[in-house]
């Protein structure tokens, strides 16, 4: 079995790799990549830095061919907002000929994408289900629904075997980590545990969608193991909660004060801080689960 993680060095990625060493088979051969490998190693692994924008850095990493892909490597989407011609090599060009460049050296591969919520775009109060269409309206939104599209249809070629993962912001993201729109759901998680004051963007009250990196690593774990999905696109399972619900939360774990005030940035609230309920039901047919509850979410956090 050949296994290829691209973002390896990313924050969701380094949680997939220390995972995967008890995951894959002993005869596995996992390869890391990154266009920053610094501090990135793992037993039994291989780790081939470079650019996934550059054909021939491809057409090295890919050889003799991969039996599962975990494709996690993305420019965040503020980022990518400010940066367009950046944003649309990384998170548009380069995922397609990957995908492309995969299902010719290894037809029906397991290719699992990280996609990403914000292909939603503005959501209504209504209960969010597999049928929810999608009106992105930011530009990392658009690339990453125009991706799960072309897998989608490369699944029904029979080109590759690939499930598009629409992941909410993944907490608690290191503060260094600061192009992420939803940045601030990850701040208050340090701020509280650091016992300093912090000024969030948007209102107590917005609700947003919550997941652990220890849940987001079993929810691609899962989804690589599924022997024959019925759908190419999932929504996991998340926790449904208000900023304030999970603040108290995370200072009952730490049994520090939250010392937060509270702003109202509208673009950010409507993007992130407006989520309506979600229906997963389909999603957790399939195995697929959210973290326990929003304690077990802040030790989790925390944690990372």
């Amino acid at each position: 079995m050949r296994v290829l993680v691209t973002g390896a060095n990313g924050f969701l990625g380094r949680g997939l790799v220390a995972r995967l060493s008890t995951w894959a088979p002993a005869n596995a051969r996992v390869v890391l990549t990154d266009r920053s490998v610094d501090g990135l190693a793992a037993p039994g692994t291989q780790v081939l830095p470079g650019d996934l924008a550059d054909a021939e850095f491809r057409a090295d990493l890919l050889e003799p061919g991969f039996d599962l892909v975990f494709h996690l490597a993305s420019m965040p989407g503020g980022l990518a907002e400010r940066q367009q011609e950046a944003g649309l090599r990384v998170n548009l060009l380069a995922p397609i000929a990957l995908a492309d460049e995969v299902a010719a050296r290894q037809p029906g591969a397991r290719f699992v994408f990280a996609s990403s919520i914000a292909v939603y775009g503005t959501l209504s109060d209504s209960v969010v289900t597999a049928e929810t269409a999608t009106h992105p309206d930011i530009t990392y939104g658009a690339h990453k629904r125009m991706t799960e599209m072309l897998l989608a249809d490369m699944t029904r070629r029979g080109a590759l075997s690939a499930i598009s993962l629409r992941f909410p912001g993944i907490v608690a993201r290191p503060p260094s980590e600061s192009g992420h729109g939803s940045a601030f759901m990850s701040q208050i998680f340090h701020a509280i545990a650091a016992g300093t004051p912090y000024a969030c963007p948007v209102p107590a009250e917005s609700s947003c969608w919550w997941m652990s990196r220890q849940a987001a690593v079993e929810t691609l774990l899962t989804a690589a193991a599924l022997e024959q999905p019925n759908a190419t696109i999932i929504q996991p399972p998340v926790l449904h909660a208000s900023l304030k619900e999970v603040a108290a939360a995370t200072a009952d774990v730490t049994g520090r004060p939250a010392q937060i005030s509270w702003g109202n940035d509208e673009g950010l609230r409507k993007i992130f801080g407006s989520m309506p309920p979600l229906d997963a039901g389909q999603a957790l047919s399939l195995g697929f689960a959210a973290d326990h509850d929003l304690k077990a979410l802040a030790s989790a956090a925390l944690s990372t």
